[in-house]
């Protein structure tokens, strides 16, 4: 029998292939805006939404997207309006975050470690037929808005003054950013785990700095990347006791020094290229000295007429 004769590795390697897109997708923007752990927060804030979903008996991929979603919201509020002092503020969340998920799993009825352990570090042969569903149907949101909006979003996280002086709603746009990045660490969640969701979001896109220069060439060579090392890791788990979260971490992070590697020397003779048409420009050229010294000046011309 092969891998995809068993109904639990089908739902496992559709939710990795939809986590490896969303996941570097939103990503690359955060990236971009120096908010690379941004995805770790929102795991840690995700976590109460779990446990109040077992506490009500209810789906907890669901509870975590609105609760990521309200603390993405505070997450960026807090970053507008408090810039000096919203480290402390944002410490408390998370970390609030973690004790509100532990105390409400603890409180359900049917909680328990096993629960908390699966949604902090992954199980992907746990994924239900509902969780396919409901990972389907916020993965194409996610992509929806990263891809259709990408203009938007890339000169948000670029420049904010400039994107205001524009006529684009920053603040909006911020926020929108903010809750599709909820919505993706809960869409990862049960692939890669919510501690382990914010490497998902960062390493594909750092490899993919290493071989590109342009942002859309970035964002489309991270996805590939996410797919790539997603749908492998899971592949992987199969044949090998191991935990799929930190398989595909551990994968990317491999590609990662791997490209690095092999990059380092190309960019040395791209930049040692750059330097030298750079000093080629700047000098100037024997012909124009040589017709800049014929010409007469303006007063030799006057005297002549």
């Amino acid at each position: 029998m092969t891998i995809l004769d068993f109904p639990f590795m089908q739902r496992a390697l559709l939710a990795a292939l939809l986590v490896g897109m969303t996941a570097p997708a939103v990503g690359v923007y955060l990236v971009q805006r120096r908010q690379a752990f941004m995805g770790d927060g929102i795991g840690h804030v995700a976590l109460t939404g779990v446990g109040l979903g077992f506490l009500l008996s209810t789906s907890p991929v669901l509870t975590a997207v609105l609760t990521a979603s309200v603390g993405a919201v505070l997450i960026e509020l807090i970053r507008e309006r408090n810039r000096v002092s919203g480290d402390v503020a944002l410490s408390v969340l998370f970390y609030g975050g973690i004790a509100g998920g532990v105390m409400l799993i603890n409180l359900a009825p049917e909680g328990s470690n096993a629960n908390l352990q699966s949604y902090l570090f992954g199980s992907l042969t746990s994924v239900s037929p509902e969780d396919v569903k409901i990972i389907t149907i916020l993965a194409v949101a996610v992509l929806a808005v990263t891809l259709g909006l990408r203009r938007a979003l890339f000169t948000v996280c670029q420049d904010e003054d400039f994107a205001r002086v524009t006529g684009l709603p920053v603040r909006t746009l911020n926020l929108l950013l903010a809750v599709t990045a909820a919505v993706t660490v809960t869409v990862a969640m049960r692939v890669v785990g919510l501690l382990l969701v914010s490497a998902l979001m960062v390493v594909p896109v750092a490899v993919a700095q290493q071989l590109s220069r342009t942002f859309a060439m970035t964002a489309a060579i991270s996805i590939v990347v996410g797919v790539l090392v997603s749908v492998s890791g899971t592949t992987l788990t199969y044949y090998v006791d191991a935990p799929p979260g930190a398989t595909i971490v551990l994968l990317a992070i491999a590609l990662f020094v791997v490209v690095g590697v092999l990059a380092t020397p190309l960019n040395r003779r791209r930049a040692r290229r750059a330097e030298a048409a750079a000093a080629e420009a700047d000098q100037p050229r024997v012909d124009d000295v040589h017709v800049d010294a014929g010409v007469p000046d303006a007063g030799t011309m006057a005297t002549r007429t």
